[in-house]
């Protein structure tokens, strides 16, 4: 029983985690420290899908989940739980690399704005940010 809830706690670290990765620039814009613990997760993400690397919480998961009794899952956590969500096909190579291409798009777009806005402040001190 305990390891299946340690393997349920990696399972929600593991889904935090990939949703910082996605998601976490936009918090840039309150937080302005936090582009050092989100572009370090960005680089992992973009690492683990442009190259096929399966990241190590999925093994981590799974051995925990046979300890407890349970069954382990082949494949990526990406493939297991949030593809399914998105597509009815399973992941394939093509598809991690557009789930890469799509995360370095996301947060290109939000730092640049992350980025113009930082700017304007700088430049222009007093005036309320865009």
């Amino acid at each position: 029983m305990l390891y299946r809830v340690f393997a349920d706690l990696v399972l929600v670290a593991h889904a935090a985690f990939v949703t910082f990765a996605i998601l976490g620039g936009f918090l840039a814009l309150r937080w302005h420290w936090l582009p050092w613990l989100h572009v370090p997760a960005v680089s992992w993400g973009g690492v683990v899908e442009f190259t096929g690397w399966v990241c190590p919480l999925t093994p981590l998961e799974n051995s925990l989940r046979n300890a407890g009794g349970g069954g382990a899952y082949s494949g990526e956590f990406i493939e297991r739980y949030l593809f399914p969500l998105l597509y009815s096909t399973t992941l394939t190579r093509s598809d991690q690399i557009v789930l890469g291409v799509g995360l370095l798009l996301i947060n290109v777009a939000v730092y640049g704005f992350v980025l113009h806005r930082f700017r304007r402040i700088r430049l222009h001190p007093g005036h309320p940010p865009v």
